[in-house]
Parts: C-alpha cells; structure tokens; sequence
C-alpha cells in the first residue's frame, strides 16, 4: 500500500476543515484510540459525536423497539397515520463505532425532507460480532419493517434500505442476499453514502486522502477489515466486500461522493458497476467533502445541499411506486 500522505488543506470546503478540525480537537480531548478498548471507543466516539447530533427536525413519533436484542428505533416526521414509505438505515463507523444516537440528527433530516418513516437500527459490533453477523441482522430488520408494515404505519410496497460508509457496504449486500433469497422486491431503493464497497482503494485515493486530515484514514480501513472478517478467505465473498458482486437485479441507487476521501474511487466504480449491470444509478460528487461530511449539517451548506438532493431522490424513487412520498 502506498504511503499515505497529508495534504491538510486547500482541496477541503472550510465549513468540512472546520468540522474536521473540531471534530479532531475533541478526540484529542481522550486518551489515543489504539490504547483503548473497544468498548472504550465507542463511548468516547458518542461524546464526541454527540454537539452534531443536535438541533434539526423534530419527529412527531419515536419509538425504540428490541428486535432479538438488537435496539431499532423508529422516527415518524409527521403525524398522519397513513401509510408512508420507509428507509431502514444503518449507521456507519467501520462496523465497531457509532450508534443511531450518533446518527440522529442524520437521520431525522431524511425523515422529515423526504417524508419517510426510518428505521435506523444498532447491529453488533465488530470485533465481537465477525461478518456476516452484522449483515444478517440488517436483512432481518428489514424483513421486519416489512412484516410490521400495518402496525408501523409503513407502506410495505415502498422500502428502501441506505447508510454510510460501511453502512453502504451492508446495504448492497442486504439487497443482493434478499435478490438471491427471492425477496429483492422488498427493496425500492438504495441510498449509499461513502460506502466502503471495497477492501481496499485506489492508489491515489490512498496517496492523496488516506493520511491525517481527511476524517478516515487507510490505517483505520486496514483495522476495521481486520476486526469484521474472520479471516482473508471472507475477501472473495461479495457479500463482504459487494465490489465483487453481480449487482444485476437490485434497486436504484443514489451514490454520495465525498471528493476528498480515500473510499472516493470505490463510490465511483460502484456506480459504474449498476449502471454497467443495468441498474439506475445517480452519482452525486460533492467537491470540498471528507468522509463523513453529511454529520457537518449544521454549520455545512455542502452538507446540506448532499441531504437535500439525496432526500429529493428518495421522494421521487417512492413516487415512482404510484404513489407520491
């Protein structure tokens, strides 16, 4: 792999170097992730994290629900009970980091501009939980958003499924393990934000992101490889890395790409791939943006605008069921 260089600076959106910025200040306010526990990780990641969850739409339901021993949370924008479309979402963090609390914000905005229900859910973290373990309860939850419809105030005929970063990831590959049980009619849809498609990325994505400043390094993509597979056989499973997959047959997608990441590359072949495969997909890349920018909502008019036109494509993908979202 290609020695990563920092280059801090010029390419970034200053509201992005700002976030950035904050955001690294306040981890320096905790002792160094690799003397940490994970356990302690995440529990420094959720005080970091928790100034960029504030503020945003307030839902007019939330439920938390205990689905198997998994915590699910449902966020309703508007209190009409009739039926609404639904985006189950997980949350990004290399499969070992972050929460739907870490995420509320986040997703609250795509609930209320999109006029969705979302089911945002907390799967079990790596490394005590190896794949597909986190994988096979996004597809359950999914299973169960579609059975509970009725009760949920879901309409079962428009469910899309999305997430960052490696929750990009486990949302291709819940749609490919539903298109080949026979089930990929459940899914209307997929909104993939910086998704790690791959295990590995470009050279120049390394080169020119992968050091300090970029918000995820090719370091930290190296651990969080190593803590979610078992071992290096797991790599060929497209379910795992979905880079590998036939896409064919799944829903349309919305890919958001950061320009200045160091998983920029994999967003861009995996939109080729759909489209090469037939699928639709709308590639949107956002120049001055890091990893993780859509948390910067709040002080980010890049970020804001990525959420907006990701929630608009959500609308329309619904609308296009017959039925307006």
């Amino acid at each position: 792999m290609p020695t990563p260089v920092s280059v801090f600076g010029a390419d970034l959106d200053p509201d992005i170097r700002r976030f950035i910025r904050e955001t690294g200040a306040a981890y320096g306010d905790h002792p160094p992730f690799d003397s940490l526990t994970p356990e302690e990780m995440r529990a420094v990641c959720e005080i970091v994290r928790a100034p960029w969850r504030q503020g945003g739409p307030v839902m007019a339901r939330t439920e938390d629900f205990d689905l198997d021993g998994m915590r699910v949370r449902l966020l309703d924008p508007t209190p009409s009970r009739e039926p609404k479309p639904a985006l189950v979402y997980i949350h990004g963090g290399g499969w070992m980091l972050f929460s739907i609390d870490t995420h509320d914000r986040l997703v609250r905005e795509y609930a209320a501009r999109a006029g969705v229900i979302v089911i945002a859910m907390d799967y079990s973290y790596a490394p005590a939980a190896k794949f597909p373990v986190a994988l096979d309860q996004v597809v359950e939850t999914v299973r169960w958003a579609h059975d509970r419809a009725a009760t949920l105030g879901i309409d079962p005929d428009r469910i899309a499924i999305g997430g960052d970063s490696v929750g990009g990831n486990m949302s291709v590959a819940a749609a490919l393990k539903l298109r080949d049980a026979g089930d990929g009619g459940l899914l209307k849809g997929l909104m993939l934000h910086y998704g790690a498609f791959d295990d590995d990325s470009a050279p120049e994505d390394h080169i020119r992101y992968g050091g300090e400043g970029y918000m995820l390094s090719s370091a930290e993509m190296v651990m969080f490889w190593e803590n979610y597979l078992t071992d290096d056989t797991e790599r060929q499973n497209p379910l795992a890395v979905p880079m590998r997959a036939d896409v064919s047959g799944l829903p349309p997608a919305f890919f958001t790409i950061p320009e200045c990441d160091v998983l920029h590359g994999q967003s861009v072949a995996m939109a080729e791939k759909f489209r090469a495969a037939g699928v639709p997909a709308r590639s949107e890349i956002y120049q001055g943006a890091s990893h993780s920018f859509l948390e910067a909502m709040s002080i980010s008019p890049l970020a804001e605008r990525a959420i907006a036109e990701g929630a608009d494509w959500l609308k329309t993908q619904f609308a296009r069921q017959g039925v307006s979202a």
